[in-house]
């Protein structure tokens, strides 16, 4: 199975030019956990300073009730709230399978109105008996209640040359269902937008119920960057779709 897969990426990897759109590793749970430990640690350690009471790239704010993972300012990477969330997601997974995954995308406007770079994928509680809140949580509160924690991690280390800086302004968050990266890549599938705010939350939900499962780039796709794929204004592929040659 496994080889088969690195067949059919590195088929993709061929077609990249032609279809503008570019793949990256496929999910990397054990590597994932084990670079936000290493730059938790690189952070603590850099310059004889100890990392924030809010453990890595933002201090924790004060969420109202249990419904945010909320982040402010900026003060290294590798969080105990990013791996906080990366762990709730991989539990949930494994209780609830694919069902309850969803695949994030973040667009610059400023950027690249047609850009649309894959940042992980987040998870929730579909089952009402496992629930910590009173209600299942919506693909939308899953991303809402994490916009925070999605965004600086996509825009201050996962892409910054895209995403941060002058292009920070105006971020917006897409869906598309989840493992769904090969499906996008040979435009098969548009995505949602992401709407309202964590004022839209119900009054049920608890962030407990939710996780998220950050990107990691490896090797040289911190430059030359991971999978981003091309859309127009409303998600829908803007070229024909088209099928891979497995037997490549």
């Amino acid at each position: 199975m496994m080889v088969k897969i690195s067949v059919v990426v590195l088929v993709l990897c061929s077609l990249l030019s032609r279809n503008d759109a570019f793949v990256s590793s496929f999910p990397k749970k054990s590597f994932r956990l084990s670079v936000l430990a290493a730059k938790a640690n690189k952070n603590r350690n850099k310059g004889g300073q100890k990392a924030s009471s809010g453990g890595g790239f933002g201090t924790v704010t004060q969420a109202p009730s249990d419904k945010v993972r909320s982040f402010s300012g900026f003060s290294g990477s590798g969080t105990k709230q990013l791996r906080k969330a990366a762990n709730t997601f991989d539990s949930l997974v494994k209780k609830h399978g694919k069902e309850s995954v969803s695949d994030v995308y973040v667009k610059s406007p400023l950027n690249d109105p047609d850009l649309f770079w894959f940042v992980g994928k987040v998870a929730r509680c579909i089952d009402e008996n496992e629930l910590h809140g009173d209600s299942i949580p919506t693909e939308d509160e899953a991303v809402l209640s994490q916009k925070r924690l999605i965004l600086e991690y996509a825009k201050r280390e996962l892409r910054p040359q895209n995403l941060g800086g002058p292009f920070s302004e105006g971020l917006e968050l897409w869906l598309a269902p989840g493992d769904s990266e090969m499906d996008c890549v040979q435009n098969k599938v548009s995505l949602t937008k992401v709407e309202g705010s964590t004022a839209s939350l119900s009054d049920g939900f608890n962030v407990v119920d939710v996780g998220y499962n950050p990107e990691i780039y490896v090797g040289d796709e911190a430059t030359k960057g991971g999978l981003r794929i091309v859309r127009d204004s409303e998600g829908h592929p803007i070229k024909e779709a088209f099928e891979v040659n497995h037997s490549a």
